[in-house]
């Protein structure tokens, strides 16, 4: 088990290339398994739920040929569905969410999956409804054993398409019921989708295979069911969310930072967000420049009410940044009111930032008032545990920004969704080190 050791207060200076989306990566690395023709895909990022899903397919008989970092080819011709009932593949399919996703291809495909309830985040409930709702609608049967956890669906003929809405705009939901249609007979509408980017870029790829899709970027897609799907290629957009976290870092720590080839046509409402909380930035060719600032004055609504920062499914805010913003305002001029919507253990981490200094109202499960204080009182070093993805890396923005020493514990749950971050860091100034969990008892 390793720790990160932090000495924060200081600014940093540099270029970053933000990683490859990790959410988009999981949905494409599924996709791979429609197909048994080759399919190259580019700029993965190197992080653990990206190499757990990589295991999975591996030891279901897809071979991955290696052609350079982030680059990968995948082809599924040999499929071992006896996997899926396996320890191992119980095991496996627990750690992650993404997971998930491998059902709805090879149920298109060979007409029978096993997975089990899959892990992730403990960020509160995230149901499965939509996805076997979807699966259902097409045709598919479903069985759950309790005992262990697990579900079983199959069908005797092929998926027949359908009109499917759907009770959430689910993002993997979204992505696996569009992969099963793709098989289906016949044609599926997919009314409420999900239309995150990440979606879009799944359908583009989808199309160059040879799937029919309509309505690309809408919360209404029409899915023509074809025989069979090719091979192709593919790049991942850059990831959204760590390129949120790097416009936080920037601001809280008074760092200048330009973040390289963002893809800012797919960043919707970000930009403005973090405008929002006073933070500059600017938009140099495809890159975000931000400047070095002594602080950062929260604006106020028309009526001259408190600022209330919520998530909502795009092209709303994206729930993965609220962790970060919330980290952010503490050191912010003004108050801000953020209001996570969607999961009710998400802000639970607020109070290791009110231990360290950070002046938070947690009203509620769902909303925190944060009053900023202007970097008049920074944040204090502490010692740390990260309980997920987004609520680690804010923690380590929140350890970057404070007065002396903090230790970072739990860090896989940070080298899930980020890539390589500590040496990152340092390439810009950071005082970040890895090292075995037995130093903190030293």
């Amino acid at each position: 088990m390793a720790i990160f050791k932090i000495q924060g207060g200081f600014s940093l200076k540099g270029k970053i290339q933000p990683q490859g989306a990790k959410n988009e990566a999981l949905q494409i690395l599924c996709a791979t398994l429609l197909t048994s023709e080759k399919l190259r895909i580019k700029n993965i990022p190197e992080i653990e739920d990206v190499k757990c899903l990589m295991k999975i397919l591996k030891k279901l008989g897809v071979t991955i040929e290696y052609n350079g970092i982030g680059d990968y080819t995948f082809q599924a011709n040999e499929i071992d569905l006896d996997y899926l009932n396996t320890k191992d593949f119980i095991k496996q399919g627990q750690l992650i969410r993404g997971s998930i996703m491998i059902a709805g291809p090879l149920l298109a495909r060979f007409r029978k999956v096993c997975f089990p309830i899959p892990g992730g985040d403990k960020i509160g409930r995230r149901r499965l409804d939509t996805h076997l709702k979807g699966f259902k609608l097409l045709g598919s049967n479903i069985n759950f054993f309790k005992e262990h956890q697990y579900f079983k669906l199959h069908t005797s003929h092929s998926l027949k398409g359908k009109y499917v809405l759907l009770e959430e705009a689910s993002i993997t939901g979204t992505a696996n019921i569009i992969m099963a249609s793709t098989l289906a007979k016949g044609k599926t509408v997919i009314y409420n989708a999900a239309c995150e980017p990440y979606i879009q870029q799944l359908c583009k790829l989808l199309n160059k295979m040879g799937s029919k899709i309509r309505g690309i970027g809408s919360n209404l897609i029409h899915i023509l069911g074809v025989k069979e799907l090719g091979g192709g290629c593919h790049t991942i957009l850059p990831d959204m969310i760590e390129i949120g976290s790097w416009i936080g870092l920037s601001a809280i720590t008074k760092s200048e930072i330009t973040i390289k080839n963002v893809s800012w046509k797919n960043l919707g409402i970000i930009p403005n967000t973090f405008k929002k909380m006073g933070i500059q930035l600017e938009k140099k060719q495809d890159d975000i420049y931000i400047p070095a600032q002594n602080s950062y004055h929260i604006k106020k609504l028309i009526n001259n009410s408190i600022l209330t920062i919520s998530d909502s499914p795009w092209p709303g805010l994206t729930p993965d940044l609220l962790s970060i913003l919330t980290v952010v305002a503490t050191q912010a001029k003004g108050s801000v009111l953020i209001h996570q919507k969607m999961f009710e253990s998400r802000l639970f981490f607020v109070d290791k930032l009110i231990e360290m200094g950070a002046q938070i109202i947690l009203c509620d499960p769902h909303r925190a008032t944060v009053i900023g204080l202007n970097h008049q009182y920074p944040l204090k070093g502490s010692v740390l545990s990260s309980p997920d993805i987004r609520a680690g890396i804010s923690l380590l923005i929140a350890a970057l920004s404070a007065t002396g020493t903090s230790i970072i514990k739990n860090i896989e749950q940070i080298d899930r969704g980020y890539e390589k971050i500590d040496e990152r860091l340092r390439i810009l100034g950071a005082q970040i080190f890895r090292m075995d969990h037995a130093f903190i008892y030293e």
